[in-house]
């Protein structure tokens, strides 16, 4: 196996820079850097078939990963995540054609885990041996696990209400964790300004070329379950955005390779009423989103309040005729126990905000039954242990002749 990666280029302004140095943003304009591949040399060489026969998980793609040498993967096993029919879920809600792709069965227990292994191996293969990480939580546990395997020093900043088990995590994979008063924009700022002084490599969202070769992983994945088709839409939980941005990137990928065609599905971003820049700037008709003041919701992994790839974002919702939507911290936290009781699903609340956004589409028409809709569950709520209410479990006495009584 031989990986096609090119170059690197610029999202904005086109400057093309080598793959084989050291980059974070665009040194011309700061703004996103991509991996670029010989696609038309791949595409004459790599064939659907034998990627098929491979063993199951993120790295058979390799060839379309950033990493040339095999040695330099640092793996725990991430991707090929079930698609799973939504069930009596999707029969609740009138529809057979809605599924749910479970990205909390992955290692650490969310998507991260895909754009964190692309990354510290691409680190990795560079010669780093120290990161640095602002997170919301699973980000950084991700980072701390991929980083132990790889045996390089991690530094994460997160914020101070960060979920308990998060904070465990990091301190079990032996990162170097830090809280801080304030939101994960305060957290990058500390963490690019960490790096300057102290030498860390930032693996922030977007700002490293990486994580979204990892994330993209997810549409090649989704074409390849639906015959090389694509569905009618795709709803997904968005605060950074690495995944949606991804998927977009792999969707073009796929075509060049001549194994999709020009068909996209509709891509939709669900945020929090309490923090949607992405949601405000689709609306007011904007490329770029501006920071959204007082940030707050339940659901951690989606309070963002600015990112830098907002135009990326933005620039594939409406390439896609997809949309944006807000949904209520209530609206969540229901959710996510219907997508448990009727899916099987243990939701994290950026999983559930999918299924609400679901709903409120149906209602407006946006989306029907007959449309093939995915919703990204991105993380397992074992981490969010503290929003999940349960009544106080009735305790029976096995040598209580009337136990049996007690059970409804």
């Amino acid at each position: 196996m031989r990986s096609y990666l090119s170059h690197l280029e610029c999202t904005y302004c086109g400057e093309a820079y080598s793959a084989d140095e050291l980059h974070t943003t665009c040194p011309k304009c700061g703004k996103v850097l991509f991996a670029r591949y010989d696609l038309k040399t791949a595409r004459a060489q790599l064939n659907r078939e034998a990627l098929a026969r491979r063993p199951r998980g993120m790295w058979r793609w390799f060839e379309i990963m950033p990493v040339r040498n095999p040695d330099h993967i640092v793996t725990l096993g991430e991707g090929d995540t079930p698609l799973l029919p939504a069930g009596r879920l999707g029969e609740v809600l009138g529809s057979d054609k809605l599924w749910i792709k479970d990205e909390g069965l992955n290692p650490t227990g969310s998507f991260k885990a895909r754009g964190l292994s692309a990354a510290v191996s691409k680190a990795k293969e560079l010669g780093i041996t120290s990161m640095a990480i602002p997170s919301a939580g699973n980000a950084a546990a991700a980072l701390a696990a991929y980083g132990a395997r790889a045996g390089m020093r991690i530094y994460q900043f997160m914020p101070q209400d960060v979920p308990e088990m998060m904070r465990k995590e990091s301190y079990q994979y032996g990162a170097h964790a830090y809280l801080v008063r304030g939101l994960i924009n305060d957290a990058g700022r500390m963490v690019r300004e960490g790096a300057k002084h102290k030498g860390w490599f930032d693996v922030s969202t977007l700002r490293e070329p990486y994580r979204q070769e990892g994330k993209k992983t997810m549409g090649l994945e989704l074409a390849e379950h639906f015959g090389w088709t694509l569905p009618d839409a795709i709803i997904y939980p968005t605060g950074g955005g690495t995944g949606l941005v991804g998927m977009w990137k792999a969707f073009h990928e796929l075509e060049q390779l001549g194994w999709i065609g020009p068909k996209r599905p509709k891509m939709i971003v669900v945020q929090a009423e309490g923090c949607a820049p992405i949601v405000r700037a689709y609306q007011a008709g904007q490329r770029h989103a501006e920071l959204f003041p007082n940030a707050h919701t339940i659901a951690p992994g989606i309070r963002v309040p600015v990112a830098i790839g907002d135009y990326l974002i933005l620039d594939a919702v409406r390439a896609s005729g997809g949309t944006a939507v807000a949904v209520s911290d209530a609206e969540i936290v229901r959710d996510m126990r219907e997508m448990a009781r009727l899916a099987g699903v243990f939701a994290s609340p950026e999983g559930a905000a999918t299924l609400s956004a679901y709903k409120r589409l149906r209602a407006s028409g946006f989306l029907s039954p007959d449309d093939v809709t995915v919703l990204f569950n991105c993380g397992s709520a074992f981490k969010n242990a503290e929003l999940i209410q349960a009544p106080t479990l009735p305790v029976l006495d096995p040598n209580d002749p009337a136990w049996l009584d007690q059970v409804a």
